[in-house]
């Protein structure tokens, strides 16, 4: 069974192993530096679609049938699996997968999406509730901007602290095995708000929960940010990433040396306006898919 470590961190008990991901991007993502990484891009960011919703569901469907085929596997091979979106009541990925016919379960953590479905798969496959497991998660830019803050024929201004949504999807699949990479461990992160009010911002606004969950895999492992190669957030962005590295310093933290955040890498902001960088479910994805994709 699995081992609870400290308040927070759950180290897993067998060799949880990842043994296939896919990614799917829009145009602007495929543009970026690790364009040349994903498994498909998209040339105008609908997928074929009438809608950017329902471009989104396309995206989870042919990432999840990406990540099965690269390991050849089929949907009745997956215990279940753990998906979703950006969306209301997890729309997109309820039309996006359910042709799969695969026993489902809906979350939402927001941009955190892919790393609790991993999470999740991790525990399942672990405790021998599943045998492979999938989690696939997606966003959009324009179904982003249209249910957060202003449709795009708005044409509203953005500002500084703004970060652009990615329109991506992710999938991954897990079961017990000996090839790497593993999930050897997971932290459950806590609500951290610090009343940061600007829609705009998310930056700032996501940057202590990221602090608060660190600090406490750090504690619970008893472990030093020496021990890794790298130490690597999600999607703060520009913004947010100097706020967390800030965050840590003030505790005798010191990760300035070996942070990468997913969101500052998707795009190139010299030559794409992305301003504060990438967010949106999938950042985690696309930087994974393409860090696997240069070694």
């Amino acid at each position: 069974m699995p081992e609870r470590l400290g308040r927070a961190t759950i180290m897993m008990d067998n060799a949880v192993s990842i043994k296939s991901w896919a990614s799917v991007v829009g145009k602007k993502e495929g543009e970026g530096p690790f364009g040349d990484c994903f498994d498909y891009v998209d040339k105008d960011d609908r997928f074929s679609q009438e809608s950017f919703e329902k471009a989104e569901s396309a995206m989870q469907g042919l990432a999840v049938q990406t990540a099965l085929e690269k390991c050849r596997l089929k949907p009745d091979d997956l215990s279940f699996m753990f998906g979703g979106d950006l969306l209301n009541q997890c729309i997109g990925t309820s039309f996006g997968i359910g042709d799969f016919n695969v026993p489902f379960l809906g979350i939402y953590g927001a941009c955190s999406t892919i790393a609790e479905g991993i999470l999740l798969s991790a525990l399942a496959v672990d405790s021998g509730a599943g045998d492979i497991v999938a989690a696939v998660t997606s966003s959009h830019f324009c179904t982003a901007e249209r249910q957060y803050r202003f449709p795009l024929e708005y044409g509203g201004q953005r500002t500084p602290t703004s970060q652009w949504t990615a329109t991506a999807s992710g999938a991954v699949i897990l079961e017990r095995g000996n090839a790497s990479p593993f999930v050897r461990a997971v932290t459950i992160g806590r609500i951290e708000d610090k009343g940061i009010k600007d829609a705009n911002n998310m930056g700032a606004a996501m940057a202590p929960a990221a602090y608060s969950t660190i600090k406490q895999f750090l504690s619970d492992t008893k472990k030093s940010p020496n021990e890794f190669d790298h130490i690597v957030t999600g999607d703060l962005g520009s913004v947010g990433s100097r706020i967390l590295v800030e965050l840590l310093h003030r505790d005798g933290i010191e990760i300035s040396d070996r942070h990468l955040d997913c969101g500052c890498m998707l795009f190139d902001p010299e030559n794409q306006d992305v301003h504060a960088e990438a967010r949106g479910a999938v950042a985690r994805q696309a930087f994974w898919q393409g860090i696997s994709c240069r070694n």
